[in-house]
């Protein structure tokens, strides 16, 4: 190898070294002025989906649990009407997370899907109403039946998308266990 072809290598490798720094700056200064933006949006789409899945709620308050889970206490002029816990379950497509809300008697007022990455058309399903809908008023342990729900703690599967309907209702049953402890530790 020569002297040019040694400088030209080291000419080569000086310039990449100076677009990565400055291109990592810039990315350093735009992260910096839009991180408390995306906290402030995130702050205020988790608490939207507390206030949708436990409307009767004012206000939330933050609690954790002996375990170190965090859950939310739902606050009005009256008193406690009840929680909401973030819980999660392994479904088809991956890990789907729910906001779920659990009023003082121990039933489900609603539940909010946080992610999902369910097969289009089939376990996407989960997201409809018509799905979501069947968990208000439920309580203990719910289980998943194909066909038409007969029971009080029965829901129906989403038609092809069984381990999508048994991940949703894996994930609500967890809050309804959170649940308990919960007031099993404010006593």
């Amino acid at each position: 190898m020569n002297k040019k072809d040694v400088r030209d290598i080291i000419k080569t490798a000086v310039s990449l070294f100076l677009i990565c720094a400055v291109a990592a700056g810039l990315l350093a200064a735009v992260n910096s002025v839009t991180a408390p933006k995306i906290a402030e949006n995130s702050a205020a789409t988790a608490n939207e989906a507390r206030k949708t899945v436990l409307p009767e709620a004012e206000s939330f308050e933050e609690k954790t649990l002996s375990d170190g889970t965090v859950y939310y206490a739902g606050v009005s002029g009256c008193g406690k009407v009840g929680y909401v816990f973030n819980t999660s379950a392994a479904g088809y497509g991956g890990e789907i997370a729910l906001t779920v809300g659990v009023n003082s008697d121990g039933a489900v007022t609603g539940i909010t899907i946080l992610t999902i990455n369910e097969t289009p058309g089939l376990g996407m399903n989960a997201k409809k109403e018509s799905f979501i809908s069947q968990f208000t008023g439920k309580s203990g342990s719910i289980s998943v039946v194909k066909g038409s729900a007969s029971g009080d703690n029965e829901i129906s599967a989403i038609t092809s998308a069984t381990i999508t309907s048994k991940a949703v209702t894996s994930a609500v049953n967890k809050a309804l266990e959170l649940y308990s402890l919960a007031v099993q530790q404010e006593g």
